[in-house]
């Protein structure tokens, strides 16, 4: 099971995240646009025309009230669309029918429908424009039918592409809050993952090392060398533990791409077998596969189910003798832990509560589409049946 550093983007999809503006460009290239086109064609079309003071100052002022009035849009979209609609008609009323468009209006309908004020902008829109052509025959103004439908249209497109930017918005709103609910369930994943190796190594260790130190005293004076022998196992069991918590905290710190440690293989469940004997304790494994080999991650599943179940034997079932056997059963590999005790402690035996142990060994069978069955043995105390692909490798 490799673990690589996570490179900032979710592991689900290769798509690099859309560049995304800052809030302060999206606020003010408006405004500056609207102001480099409205003001400088405001003064040239009073000294054009040459209207007089006072009209070109409102008509400068007017051409400077919609671009300024969108900085209020990112908090207050709706009412800014109405005030822009307004200082519109206001222009196309009182000044010369001559010039650019008055784009502020164009920006407003565009801010005010990404930003759900749809509302504020067709309601403001179409009375500005019904109010333009009956207040403009009352006072004399008189428009092409063509361009009123050219303009129809351009403001109704101002609402197209709001709504194209709105639903592109909110997709993208949505892809983000998707990734980080996947990004925070992996992270989820992997802390389980770590904490089942955790549990896995140390849990082994510990109830080993207390075994092994409780022979060592028992045996200190009427027989030192087996009591030798259980201080050097205590020493062996501590070595081979330090390795393997080190080796998954160094994952932990994204200490390159190594895998959790050790990637252990069925050649090594004699080793561990052996390793929880002890006076008044015999283990014994039995391989019925006969050379055959399954993959990778079946093996290193099954090693760590039969560690698991052997440290609740030690821990709690009061046994005498454990038997540890796997064989092939058609496409499965099958791992049977059986012991003549009392019964493990969480092993969810006749009703009872399962512990984190047996947990940890559905996980891990389930992660691969397997089993763990646990019941009572033939020997008199308990079975742990596990069942995993036998091509299982990652």
């Amino acid at each position: 099971m490799p673990v690589t550093q996570w490179d900032g983007r979710p592991p689900w999809d290769g798509r690099p995240e859309r560049f995304r503006p800052p809030p302060g460009v999206v606020l003010l290239v408006p405004v500056i646009l609207s102001l480099l086109v409205q003001v400088p064609a405001a003064i040239g079309i009073a000294a054009w025309f040459d209207v007089g003071w006072p009209e070109g100052l409102g008509m400068l002022a007017l051409a400077v009230i919609g671009p300024l009035a969108l900085l209020g849009s990112r908090r207050y979209p709706g009412p800014t669309v109405a005030v822009v609609s307004a200082a519109a008609l206001a222009d196309l009323l009182t000044g010369p029918d001559i010039g650019p468009p008055y784009i502020a209006l164009a920006f407003a309908i565009v801010l005010a429908v990404v930003r759900g004020a749809v509302a504020w902008a067709v309601v403001s829109v179409v009375v500005a424009w019904v109010a333009a052509i009956a207040l403009g025959a009352v006072i004399g103004l008189h428009w092409h039918p063509f361009r009123i439908a050219i303009t129809t249209v351009l403001l109704a497109g101002c609402f197209g592409i709001g709504a194209f930017l709105r639903v592109r918005r909110d997709r993208a709103a949505e892809w983000r809050a998707e990734a980080a609910r996947r990004r925070q369930t992996a992270e989820e994943r992997e802390r389980v993952r770590i904490a089942r190796e955790l549990h896995d190594v140390i849990g082994h260790a510990l109830s080993q090392i207390n075994v092994q130190a409780s022979v060592g005293l028992h045996l200190m004076d009427r027989d030192p060398e087996q009591a030798r022998t259980a201080l050097a196992a205590v020493k062996e069991t501590s070595k081979t533990a330090l390795e393997e918590v080190r080796s998954v905290l160094g994952v932990i710190r994204n200490e390159g791409d190594a895998p959790l440690a050790p990637q252990a293989e069925l050649a090594e469940l004699p080793r561990l077998v052996a390793g929880v004997r002890s006076p008044g304790f015999e283990a014994e494994f039995v391989d019925r596969l006969d050379g055959a080999v399954p993959g990778r991650a079946a093996q290193f599943a099954a090693y760590r189910i039969a560690q698991e179940a052997l440290t609740n034997v030690v821990r709690h079932a009061g046994a005498t003798s454990a038997v540890v056997a796997v064989e092939r059963l058609g496409d499965e590999l099958m791992v049977t832990i059986d012991d003549d005790g009392s019964g493990m402690g969480g092993q969810g035996v006749d009703g009872a509560a399962e512990g984190s142990g047996i947990l940890g060994m559905r996980e891990r069978a389930a992660l691969l589409g397997g089993s763990v069955e646990v019941g009572p043995s033939p020997r008199g105390g308990t079975r742990v049946t596990a069942r995993l692909p036998w091509g299982a490798t990652s």
